[in-house]
């Protein structure tokens, strides 16, 4: 099936006052281009970082197919030596594998205690700090993160949103990137922070028909790119060949509207968490009338929240 999508606009030397007082506050997706990242772009290559990212051992995901699906597992954890992930992900066969000699691998790099410490390549791979620069688009105090991401050829990671914003470095490398509005949480079938549709080129419209109504944004990213991601805008990454990747996380709300255990920057603002809480509850409380009570009133809460909390703003 042919999508319609509508290209993700790409702007050249956008300066830090263009971006931060006209950009911006669009709250839209933008590719960045001619941005000064060091000389990762031309020096990350699988020998450089087999040789400086040294042996120490990650944590990955491999998987049998292409597309991973974060709601039914269909990956496995494994460790591996950091130079060996890089060699084994730049190949289409492997001699050696876990599952398959076509597997796929994908790393996302995590901090030295996931469950205190947040990723920063800074700190985890020290000895690559000084090829890369940050985009210094948004104030120091903002900083969340940096994820270190590796990818094999064709593999294509689940779509889902994020509650802070970010840049996607690709480093080296291509990906397509599709993304979706917030505006259009409501035809991507979600369990949690992710969307139930997988193959997001053929999706299965018996299984999810609503899913035809949502709005494509969409854009090819090439060596030295940068894509601006606002928080809570969906996103499905296709890795068209072996690429290296940087996502710089940062804070677009008050520090103390976010989850204090949050590592990874996907836990919802804890008003958001406080809400569903409530509403959880509140759903208990209906289901304690017959169906046509119940649906009459759940009927009147939506209408209550549309007219109270759906803003008359956004597009």
């Amino acid at each position: 099936m042919a999508w319609q999508s509508v290209p993700v606009p790409r702007l050249e030397g956008v300066s830090q006052e263009q971006f931060m007082q006209h950009l911006y506050p669009q709250r839209k997706p933008l590719v960045l281009e001619g941005i000064d990242l060091g000389a990762c772009t031309s020096k990350w290559t699988v020998d450089y970082l087999s040789q400086v990212g040294g042996r120490k051992e990650v944590k990955i995901h491999v998987a049998a197919v292409a597309q991973m699906d974060f709601i039914s597992k269909n990956f496995v954890y494994r460790t591996l030596p950091f130079d060996k992930l890089v060699q084994r992900a730049a190949e289409e066969k492997h001699e050696e594998f876990f599952i398959s000699e076509d597997e796929k691998y994908y790393l996302r790099s995590l901090g030295e205690d996931p469950r205190k410490d947040v990723a920063d390549i800074r700190k985890q791979f020290p000895l690559l700090e000084g090829d890369i620069k940050f985009p210094k688009f948004f104030k120091e105090e903002q900083f969340f993160s940096s994820v270190f991401r590796i990818s094999s050829p064709g593999l294509q990671l689940w779509t889902h949103y994020d509650v802070m914003d970010n840049f996607l470095i690709q480093v080296t490398g291509k990906k397509r990137v599709v993304l979706f509005s917030p505006r259009d949480a409501q035809y991507l079938y979600l369990s949690g922070t992710k969307s139930e549709v997988l193959d997001i080129d053929n999706p299965d419209l018996t299984k999810y028909p609503l899913f035809s109504k949502a709005r494509r944004y969409e854009c090819s990213l090439k060596a030295g790119d940068v894509l601006f991601i606002p928080a809570l805008w969906f996103h499905n990454v296709i890795s068209e060949e072996f690429g290296v990747g940087v996502n710089i996380f940062w804070k677009h709300l008050p520090s103390e509207c976010y989850d204090k255990t949050d590592t990874y920057g996907n836990k919802d603002p804890t008003a958001a968490s406080r809400a569903a809480q409530i509403l959880d509850r509140a759903l208990k409380t209906l289901a304690e009338l017959p169906e046509e009570y119940r649906d009459f009133y759940a009927r009147r809460m939506v209408l209550h929240i549309q007219d109270k909390a759906y803003s008359k703003n956004l597009e």
